[in-house]
Formats: C-alpha cells, sequence, structure tokens
C-alpha cells in the first residue's frame, strides 16, 4: 500500500499511511472529462486507506482537427479479420496475381479469404453484434520473394505512378464498394487498414524512385531511428519529403474515394513523423470524407505520454497495448488486478477522459500472440478468459475483437493467423472441444455476444464516466470494481480473479469517495442490482448502510445494474 501522502490531487487524507486493509475508494471521472464532486475524498467511514486513486486529471480535450463523432464511435465494437484467413468466397481469384503466392498449407502464403467471403459472413458478425469491421489492406502486393507473399496486405507494391490496383485474390473494387454497401445495409461500418510508413520489399516504386527513401547509412542522422530507419528491414518512405508526403497522401485519399470506408486503420504510424500526419495526411482524407474515424498503431507497451504525438497529429483513437498487455499479466498470469487498474487511470491521467473513451482497446490482434496462448498452461483458462473478455468491455475505450477472440483461439506466430475453422459459422459446429481453442467455442461465442448486447444496452459503458471503488491494493484479495454512469445509464462492474472465495468486501458508495452525489442518490439504501452477465457472480447486491457487499468466488466478472 502506498502512503496517501505521496497522493497531491487527493483533496482529503482521511486514512493513516500503513493501514492493513487492501480497498481503494478512489476518485469519479464525469463523461464530459470533469472530475466529479467529491472527487479524490476517501470514504471517511471505512478503515480503507485511499491509496493509488483512480485517477488525476481527466480535462483534456479531443485532438484538435479530429472529425469522428464520438457518439457514433464510442458505441462501436470493431471486430478484426485477416481477410485472407477468413473466409473464401469466391475461389475463382485464389490463384490471380502474382504466381505462386496461394498454397493453403503455407504459413506464408495466401489461403483464399477475400472480399467476397467477408460479404458471404456479414450474418455471422451481425449475430455476434458486432457493429464495425477491420480488414487488413487492399493494396496489390508483391511478387513472391524468399518463399512468402503479402497476403496479410502490408507489403504493397507501391507504383509511380499509383495505379490504386486492389490486390486480385482480395477482389475487385466492386467487391469492396459492396462490402461496404452490405456492412451499412446490416448497420456496420467498415474500417481499411492502410500503410504510409513503407513498401514492400521488391515494390516498383523501388526502381523508379530509389531516392524517395532512407538508407541505412544516413537515417539515423536525421533524428529517432524509430521513424527514420527501416521497420524490419521495409523500405522506409521520405515522408519529409514533400514530393514523398503528397504521393503517400495521394494514394490514401484514393482509397478513401474509391472505397468510401467508415475509417482507417493506420500502420505503424509511430514510425512515420507526427508532423506528416498533423499536416498532410490527416487533412486530406478528413478532405475526402468529413466523418472519417482513424486509429493509429502506436506498438508501445510503455508509458501513455508516448502516444501523445499520434493523438495531438490528429488520430481519433489509438491501440491501448499498455492495457493489453496488462490484461495478459493481471487477469491471464494471475497477476494483481492493481495492474489492470493502474492502466486504465494513467491512461485517463495522461489522456483525460474524453479522449480514453475513444481509445481501442483488445486482447488479440494480428501482430501478437493470442491472449490465451500467452496466459500459459493453466487449467483455469477459460475462467480467466471470461474476466479479460468482461474487462474488455466494461473499461472505458472502444473493444476491439480479432476474429477467433469469439471462440477462444489460442496461437503463438504463424497460429495467431490461423485460417477461421470452417466449424465456427453454426453453434452446432461450435459446441464442443476443439484442438486449437480453449473450453467450449459456442459458450466463448454466447459470453462474447452477451457481453456485446449488454455493453450497447447501456449507454455508461460505452459513454460513461468512470469511479474505481476498489482495487487489491497489493492484499490478498484480487478482485477489482468501479462504477461507471452516463446520464440515467449506472453500471457497476465486479472483477474478480481468485480461484478462491474470500470473505465478503463491503465497497463503500453511498459514502462520499468520487461518485456524484445523483448518482449516489439513484441508488438509495436497499436497491438491488442485479447482475446482467449470468456468468458465476452474485446474481444480485443490495446496497446496505451505504455499502454494497459482495462475495465473490473463483474468477468472476458481475456487471451490475439496479433492479
Amino acid at each position: 500500500m502506498r502512503c496517501a501522502a505521496s497522493l497531491p490531487w487527493l483533496t482529503a487524507l482521511v486514512a493513516a499511511c500503513g493501514a492493513s486493509s487492501s480497498g481503494v475508494h478512489g476518485p469519479a471521472y464525469d463523461s464530459d472529462g470533469g472530475v466529479g464532486d467529491d472527487a479524490g475524498i476517501a470514504d471517511a467511514t471505512s478503515s480503507d486507506a485511499n491509496a493509488d486513486a483512480s485517477t488525476a486529471d481527466a480535462n483534456g480535450d479531443a485532438a484538435t482537427g479530429t472529425t469522428a463523432d464520438p457518439n457514433v464511435w464510442r458505441p462501436q465494437v470493431i471486430y478484426l479479420t485477416l481477410t485472407d484467413r477468413f473466409f473464401d468466397g469466391d475461389p475463382t481469384n485464389d490463384a490471380a496475381g502474382a504466381a505462386g503466392c496461394f498454397d493453403k498449407g503455407n504459413t506464408s502464403l495466401f489461403h483464399g479469404g477475400d472480399l467476397a467471403g467477408i460479404r458471404q459472413k456479414i450474418p455471422y458478425l451481425r449475430d455476434l453484434g458486432v457493429t464495425a469491421v477491420w480488414i487488413t489492406p487492399l493494396y496489390q502486393q508483391t511478387p513472391l520473394r524468399n518463399g512468402a507473399c503479402g497476403y496479410h496486405g502490408y507489403w504493397a507494391d507501391f507504383a509511380d505512378p499509383d495505379d490504386g490496383t486492389i490486390e486480385p485474390k482480395m477482389g475487385t473494387l466492386a467487391d469492396a464498394t459492396g462490402l461496404v454497401t452490405d456492412l451499412h445495409g446490416a448497420g456496420m461500418k467498415l474500417v481499411l487498414d492502410m500503410v504510409v510508413n513503407h513498401s514492400g520489399r521488391n515494390a516498383r516504386i523501388l526502381t523508379q524512385q530509389p531516392s524517395w527513401f532512407h538508407t541505412a547509412a544516413t537515417c539515423a542522422s536525421l533524428g529517432d531511428p524509430k521513424i527514420y530507419c527501416s521497420l524490419n528491414g521495409l523500405p522506409d518512405f521520405t515522408q519529409e519529403n514533400p514530393l514523398v508526403a503528397a504521393y503517400l497522401t495521394a494514394i490514401s485519399r484514393g482509397w478513401v474515394e474509391r472505397v468510401r470506408p467508415d475509417g482507417i486503420r493506420m500502420d505503424t504510424a509511430q514510425h512515420v513523423p507526427a508532423s506528416y500526419f498533423a499536416k498532410s495526411w490527416n487533412p486530406a482524407v478528413r478532405q475526402a470524407k468529413g466523418d472519417l474515424f482513424t486509429v493509429g498503431e502506436v506498438f508501445d507497451e510503455g508509458a501513455y505520454t508516448n502516444f501523445l504525438p499520434e493523438l495531438d497529429a490528429g488520430f481519433d483513437s489509438v491501440f491501448d497495448f499498455p492495457l493489453r498487455r496488462a490484461f495478459v499479466d493481471a487477469i491471464g498470469r494471475g497477476g494483481s488486478l492493481d495492474l489492470v487498474a493502474d492502466k486504465v487511470v494513467s491512461s485517463i491521467k495522461t489522456w483525460g477522459l474524453i479522449r480514453a473513451l475513444m481509445k481501442t482497446s483488445f486482447l488479440d490482434n494480428h501482430d501478437v500472440p493470442r491472449f490465451l496462448t500467452e496466459a500459459g498452461a493453466q487449467t483455469d483458462l477459460a475462467a480467466r478468459y471470461g474476466v479479460a473478455l468482461a474487462a474488455l468491455f466494461t473499461v472505458p475505450g472502444i473493444p476491439q475483437l480479432y476474429y477467433g477472440d469469439e471462440l477462444g483461439a489460442l496461437g503463438a506466430a504463424p497460429d495467431n493467423r490461423s485460417d477461421m475453422p470452417d466449424w465456427a459459422w453454426s453453434a452446432a459446429g461450435r459446441a464442443g472441444a476443439h484442438a486449437g481453442y480453449v473450453g467450449d467455442p459456442q459458450s466463448t461465442f454466447a459470453l462474447t455476444k452477451s457481453l456485446i448486447a449488454i455493453r450497447a444496452e447501456n449507454a455508461a459503458l460505452s459513454s460513461g464516466g468512470y469511479t474505481e471503488m476498489w482495487r487489491p491494493n497489493g492484499g490478498a484479495t484480487n478482485l477489482y470494481a468501479f462504477y461507471r454512469s452516463w446520464g440515467a445509464s449506472r453500471i457497476l462492474v465486479v472483477l474478480h480473479n481468485d480461484a478462491g472465495a474470500p470473505a465478503p468486501i463491503a465497497i463503500p458508495f453511498v459514502s462520499a469517495g468520487g461518485i456524484a452525489q445523483s448518482d449516489r442518490a439513484a441508488w438509495p439504501e436497499g436497491t438491488v442490482l442485479e447482475d446482467l452477465l449470468h456468468a458465476g457472480a452474485p446474481a444480485t447486491l443490495t446496497v446496505t448502510g451505504g455499502k454494497i457487499s459482495i462475495a465473490p468466488n473463483g474468477k468472476i466478472a458481475g456487471i451490475y445494474r439496479a433492479r
């Protein structure tokens, strides 16, 4: 436990340093970005020390120049599909394009998934409840090189002038625009992946414009090698050259104008000068489509300040890699839930709640081992995964699933990019044990579907403020609870990641400690809270004596709303 005197933002110090209790009752962050009334005031009636309070300054504003409507994007649930590995909807294009690049038995080559396949599986995605589909890049890929081809879409065969060609194995422009039409018809959105950092290693542009790329001999002299030097040996564009900047921006704008996606995921954003995004790319793509949502990949598990250059350059969102690491270490590997609470606090403290609500949170993507694989060989992986999924859908941020997450997929590279299994498309097929998946995939699918529905039905979980109610704080009981509210929508989330059944914990609620007076009044003495998830947590909780008492049993998650 930390000494309360080390927390300068607290407005009252009511617990002595060295107290033995492990809970925390922290300040609130209102959904308008401010701190709620009583913020930072510890529960004066409890023996709990107010240790690392749930956050600090939450007065951040949205990044200047962003245009995506938060009311539209906060409620989204994004589903990333590696298009080539999802579903083969048109086998006639499997061998199209560069020779020697198709072999379903080779993890370095194309497997046949395409745009037609995604279009055909929209009913599956709609049944699950996701609302936005992120697809990997559609650029024509470079020819076979060293036994590998760009099935993933990130080895673009750029040329000057740009020809805007879609990778033939993915389909046609009509397939791409048809996908947008079909998704919109199903009430869903498309997020299209793009790359401006690099080309494929044998792209046409390398011989056409060799001076447009940084060289190993001089790149470090230009500044940060992370920005100016090659990433994994890929040819690195000189975005500081106005000609190159204009060329790359025109390519992206062309895709927006032709395909009309609802959002763009920008690959390797941290390896490109932020000034390029601020001055060239972001203004241009938004001029092409004013309501575009942009999310930048900043693959960094460190400090949240490391993400500020991209946010300040105009991205609406970034991927929360630090939180993902905390999910793995705290929930997957059985560490303290303090790790998760710390990251939620830090993101709000650093960015402000407005930005934190727009960040993209995830357990898995195509560049990391699956959560369940990183968790290790545990006998209770399915239970841990349930807690992790519940955390993903209830902490501030836009949740992102990776295809197979809804089934409990395992896998490290290259198996984190395995084909979507044929049995996935029906409840009967998903039922029972399947190699490469944890537990019963149908049960995992049903749990994921329930979490998506609960989030959709309770605006507090997508747009609400955040108040930390309890955390382990280094104590023996690995329980984390937080409260979120948005207007009349009020939710209490309880996560427990221990196998045992500790003594009941009384979480302060009505007494001062961060919950706004209007929220305390809405749940007066005797209010019965009902668990919406029905996944092992107590079915009901009751506000008694200004507290909410819970007796968790095993690894469980509860999402509570007043009955």
